[in-house]
């Protein structure tokens, strides 16, 4: 059982900790806006057929 609850503390731990990490990231891409927009993980272009015209080629 103590496995059970350190187990999930840690999985707790680390979605909090990517959390802050991608916040971190959007505040830094809010304040240096030379380097250009940060890049969310699963958005733009690649990622789905929508880019293309809502046609997948498979």
């Amino acid at each position: 059982m103590l496995n059970f609850i350190i187990a999930m503390a840690v999985i707790f731990g680390l979605m909090i900790a990517w959390i802050y990490i991608q916040q971190a990231a959007r505040n830094y891409a809010a304040k240096h806006p030379e380097f250009g927009a940060m890049k969310e993980e699963g958005l733009g272009c690649g990622k789905n057929c929508g880019c293309k015209g809502g046609v997948c080629e498979k």
